[in-house]
């Protein structure tokens, strides 16, 4: 039987319509149906209950749906099987991060490691969300936490410290504030959907609502720009302030916790010479940056 007939199956299942199906194989919705109409004449069974609302899981289906969900994760551990075996050193390695570590961070890198390495492309995917390394969106991720899965390689590279800025320009209108409780009382800067700054601010002994922040973004490279820009206060890394010699740190002292760099990869992508290459250079200059 045809795999790519079964891999169909299992994403109309999911999918619940042949529309979003269609959409996420990048196939016509027309050729989706076709697909299942012959999966459906070879094992003589309907798998589905064709509705207004969307394709359901008949009972036929519903016994076999696990089957294929199997099939899909025996194949995805036979391609890291096979991606671990690859021995070259040209090729691709697919990276994900963070916004503002793909924006501020990784530039000037990935320009050094260009010039050692010119046959390796990389494929970057600035994000805040995680991508999941088991199913192979990415090769390699940059994260701010320590993973947990037992199939992944964690190295620990660094930690970002973290501080309290505002532009010369905004300080220049509205003052300095010179305790917590003014600093709380200036225009700050936050996050919309993201409470980790409130939760910052909490450990400090003050109880903070979203809106304390006039401006509220969670596209942490627009929340930056904004504290550039003179905006109001914000929160964030050093080492991104360091570029900046309009901002001015506020409240040095402040004990505000660091963020841990872990450096993260598929444990059977660690024969891959490629993706070994892009590991070591990673851990090797992030180890050596004064965060």
């Amino acid at each position: 039987m045809d795999w790519q007939l079964i891999q169909i199956f299992l994403k109309v299942a999911e999918a619940g319509s042949l529309s979003q199906a269609s959409s996420q194989l990048n196939m016509s919705q027309p050729t989706v149906g076709r697909y299942i109409a012959d999966l459906e004449a070879q094992t003589g069974m309907s798998l589905f209950h064709r509705k207004r609302t969307g394709m359901e899981l008949s009972a036929a289906g519903l016994e076999l749906v696990d089957y294929a969900r199997a099939m899909a994760k025996h194949a995805e551990q036979f391609n890291l099987k096979v991606a671990g075996a690859n021995q070259t050193l040209s090729g691709t390695v697919r990276l994900t991060a963070s916004q503002v570590v793909a924006t501020y961070l990784l530039p000037s890198l990935l320009a050094k490691f260009h010039q050692q390495e010119p046959e390796i492309q990389l494929e970057i995917v600035a994000s805040n969300s995680v991508e999941n390394l088991l199913a192979r969106d990415a090769d390699i991720a940059i994260r701010m936490f320590q993973p947990t899965q037992q199939e992944l390689i964690a190295r620990k590279v660094n930690e970002l410290s973290m501080g309290v800025y505002a532009s010369t320009s905004y300080l220049a209108c509205y003052g300095v504030p010179k305790t917590l409780n003014e600093l709380l009382q200036h225009r700050l800067l936050g996050y919309d959907r993201d409470d980790a700054i409130l939760k910052g601010i909490s450990m400090f002994g003050f109880k903070a609502e979203r809106e304390l922040f006039a401006v509220r973004t969670d596209d942490q490279v627009a929340y930056w720009e904004y504290v550039k820009a003179g905006l109001g206060i914000g929160f964030g890394a050093n080492f991104i302030a360091q570029q900046t010699p309009t901002l001015q740190r506020l409240f040095p002292d402040l004990p505000i916790p660091a963020l841990e760099v872990w450096l993260t990869a598929h444990q059977e992508l660690r024969m891959n010479r490629r993706i070994r290459r892009v590991m070591d250079f990673l851990t090797e200059q992030l180890r050596g940056l004064a965060f």
